[in-house]
């Protein structure tokens, strides 16, 4: 009999009324903006309800694609956005789980970088880890859902992208979707974004746009110049 999983369970969102929310408002709705991918949505009511709202004020009406491994949350998401025909919800595991990091690696960025992860016991985190792992396994989910999305809605490049899934696939996200105009991290001072957006900052083709260290574990955005 398999263990249920922390993704067996809805979760509250995270990304409302606070600066991110309103920061994914106001990218969404730029003129120019077409293609938006929007990796770990949940169910849909944090962040997803910040891209949907800038995209209704947006002229160019862009294609929302909202990436969720969780079964249980993909439902609720795909339930809640159902009568919105510019939303398209995929429930995939963004990269595949060879594209998760060792747990000899996270265990060296906990002890070596002073990150707000250290809030968390080191074993809490790795259990995390193999949660994740497990639960993509059990689900039969590995894939490059980024991969197949772009392939699926013959988008090449995207206009703007979050990445707030996984803790530990934000780098082999970043590197799916690298030359998006508009890239929004969130969780920066975690394992999640942490190298994400020192590479980004150190990156002369790119800009950054907005940043806070304390909107919850910190969030960035930059721009393609």
């Amino acid at each position: 009999m398999s263990t249920a999983s922390p993704l067996d369970r809805l979760i509250a969102p995270e990304i409302s009324g606070d600066r991110l929310y309103r920061t994914i408002a106001e990218l969404a709705a730029t003129p120019g903006v077409l293609e938006i991918l929007e990796i770990g949505s949940s169910s849909g009511a944090g962040s997803t309800e910040a891209w949907v709202a800038g995209a209704l004020r947006n002229p160019d009406r862009p294609r929302l694609h909202c990436l969720e491994v969780s079964r249980t949350r993909f439902a609720a998401l795909a339930e809640r956005w159902r009568e919105y025909d510019f939303v398209h919800c995929y429930n995939v595991s963004s990269v595949p789980v060879e594209r998760f990091p060792s747990e000899e690696e996270v265990v060296r960025f906990y002890r070596e970088e002073r990150s707000r992860l250290r809030r968390t016991p080191l074993p809490m985190v790795l259990g995390w880890l193999r949660a994740d792992l497990d639960y993509i396994r059990r689900e039969g989910l590995s894939g490059h859902g980024i991969r197949d999305v772009k392939e699926s809605a013959g988008v090449d490049v995207f206009d703007a992208v979050l990445i707030d899934g996984s803790e530990f696939t934000g780098e082999a996200e970043l590197d799916e979707v690298y030359g998006a105009r508009f890239v929004v991290l969130d969780d920066t001072r975690t394992f999640k974004n942490w190298r994400n957006a020192r590479r980004l900052e150190a990156d002369p083709t790119y800009r950054l746009v907005r940043k806070s260290r304390w909107t919850r574990n910190g969030f960035a955005v930059f721009e393609r110049l």
